[in-house]
């Protein structure tokens, strides 16, 4: 397996290149890329001891070292993620945040971490309003400063190694020191990121360490190092996190921020000193045989995904066949009506109610089941009237979709011990905030939180800047149960396109016993409200006609999932990495 992953270092930059398709990056967080089988021999693999799936193949050799030293999947996820922000910085890195969930076997027990960035103390609600009282333009709130919220993603490392980790603390950064001092070859699709993100080189620091003198990317094949990278992770290492949110790097950070040139930021050192992760409780569904489990709010990754699936539950299982016209129909319509209640619902619980429970109520479910006409698009969807703790029952919030477009990347581990872990991390849009500091990019997460924090009659959107918030968030790890084990892992960088990409997959494999390799590579539906996404050069394309005369508005559009799965039977563990993307399976 070592030799395979080897293999896909090379194959990557031989192959991938003639086959990567531009995307409109204003629409999609990251450049889609076409499936290519050439991957599938390092994307599709089984194990019986250990197994690590990430979207590159340089953090799986790094998680699968740890993993044959007898580490936990919490030490062998904290390898995959310090490379991972090294070899594949424009989807994550220690600059940004996580959701992990992380099943104990010993203690039998699922746990749910949230790693999610918070906004700076000097934020208000007007934060992303210009003078005129008109939003900002996206762009113009990601780059530089102004959108970096305090990173979660150390302390998520700290806060799970200290409570699950068995190998020294450490030892677990030594794969990506290595990397950055050594050097790694630029990937066929980092470079295609390069050369496809939009205003990259208004960033000084970005511009001297991937682009030519010329203004070119620097090409695919090329010997990239980052010492400074290198001397972050050995302070870390050698300090722990409070290196990170109290030190040298800490004012770095905070420096980098409040005096960039594109945009000022309101980051500051109390806000570092101040950050915690998370444990929350995790949020389960009873789903046909199985106990499906995701990240809860902040996340609408779990109430969305799962609203999807109990909504399809309620229409025959010859109507949710893959791939047909039926089940497009019909997952477009759940999504929407999903997305509708995301939307309007779905923040941080720690600062706003929000009717979590509700919105996956089964007889609620049923009730948006029967809004659906299986042979008509509803004309407008609108939020339902989820069942509301009592004490928070009646809030009056408004419908406002926040401009999430997130570049994302994705893990999913077992370990020998039958521990398991399924995690998404990001730094929000490619390349986040596009700050390079002390080697490591800097998020721009606060642009998940709506622009626009009420109506002109004052309600309230759930999902408005506050200070200490966490941003929503579309993040959709999850890890699915049967009789009690875990047998399904997975997740997906994309935006707000994971719930979709996460549903789909999770409804072709559950529902019609379709292999994780072959759901993770169908083509895929998106709606959220905007039309209806079919994945363009798929056999997707072919249903266009069937749901345009439903009275969709339908658009061909390529698609930059990532998903990363295992399924579990037995001891038999099967990973499968998405091939839009240059992920690999590693394991023994």
């Amino acid at each position: 397996m070592i030799r395979s992953l080897i293999a896909s270092l090379c194959l990557c930059v031989c192959l991938y290149g003639d086959f990567v398709s531009a995307a409109d990056n204003t629409l999609v967080p990251e450049a889609a890329s076409a499936i290519d089988s050439r991957f599938a021999a390092s994307q599709n693999a089984t194990a019986v001891q250990f197994m690590a799936v990430t979207a590159n193949a340089h953090a799986t050799a790094a998680a699968v070292e740890m993993l044959h030293r007898g580490g936990s999947a919490i030490d062998a996820m904290i390898a995959a993620q310090l490379v991972l922000g090294l070899v594949e910085p424009q989807a994550s890195g220690i600059g940004g945040g996580a959701f992990m969930l992380y099943w104990d076997q010993q203690a039998q027990q699922l746990h749910y971490f949230d790693g999610r960035e918070t906004a700076p103390a000097r934020v208000d609600e007007n934060y992303f309003l210009q003078d005129n009282g008109e939003p900002l333009a996206f762009l113009d709130a990601v780059i530089g400063g102004h959108a970096v919220g305090a990173p979660g993603i150390v302390k998520l490392l700290a806060m799970s190694h200290q409570r699950f980790g068995k190998l020294p603390w450490a030892d677990l950064f030594q794969p990506a020191i290595r990397l950055a001092e050594h050097g790694f070859i630029i990937s066929p699709r980092l470079f295609t990121l390069l050369n496809e993100t939009p205003r990259l080189q208004e960033s000084p620091s970005l511009r001297a360490y991937f682009f030519l003198a010329d203004g070119s990317p620097k090409p695919a094949g090329t010997l990239l190092k980052n010492p400074a990278y290198a001397k972050t992770l050995k302070l870390i290492a050698r300090d722990g996190e409070q290196a990170f949110y109290r030190g040298a790097l800490a004012q770095d950070i905070v420096k980098a921020v409040q005096t960039n040139p594109n945009r000022k930021g309101a980051l500051a050192l109390d806000d570092l000193a101040a950050y915690k992760a998370i444990e929350r409780t995790p949020l389960c569904m009873n789903y046909l045989e199985y106990k499906v489990c995701g990240a809860a709010p902040p996340s609408s990754g779990a109430t969305s995904v799962f609203a999807i699936l109990g909504i399809l539950q309620h229409f025959p299982i010859a109507q949710r066949q893959p791939n047909s016209a039926a089940f497009a129909h019909l997952f477009a319509e759940a999504s929407r009506l999903a997305f509708a209640d995301r939307d309007t619902y779905v923040a941080d619980p720690d600062f706003v109610a929000v009717p979590t429970e509700g919105l996956i109520a089964p007889a609620y479910l049923a009730e948006r089941a029967q809004l659906i006409n299986p042979h008509q698009a509803a004309a407008t969807v609108q939020a339902g009237q989820p069942a509301w703790p009592k004490a928070a029952a009646h809030q009056p919030y408004i419908t406002s979709p926040s401009p999430e477009r997130i570049s994302t990347s994705h893990l999913s581990l077992v370990d020998r011990f039958g521990n398991a872990l399924s995690m998404t991390t990001s730094v929000e849009s490619a390349f986040g905030s596009r700050v390079l500091v002390d080697g490591f990019l800097l998020n721009n997460q606060l642009t998940d939180f709506s622009f626009v924090p009420r109506d002109t009659a004052g309600t309230r959107v759930a999902n408005r800047i506050e200070p200490g918030k966490r941003p929503r968030s579309s993040m959709s790890p999850v890890i699915v149960f049967r009789d009690g084990k875990p047998v399904l892992l997975l997740g997906s960088p994309g935006g707000a396109r994971i719930i979709d990409y996460v549903a789909k997959t999770l409804a072709y494999s559950l529902d019609n016993q379709i292999s994780i390799a072959e759901a993770i590579a169908s083509p895929h539906i998106v709606a959220m409200n905007r039309g209806v996404e079919l994945e363009q050069g798929s056999s997707n394309e072919q249903l266009k006609p069937a749901l345009e005369a439903l009275g969709h508005v339908v658009k061909l559009m390529p698609q930059s999932s990532g998903l990363n799965g295992i399924s579990i039977d037995g001891k038999k563990l099967t990973g499968s990495s998405d091939p839009r993307r240059e992920g690999a399976v590693g394991g023994e």
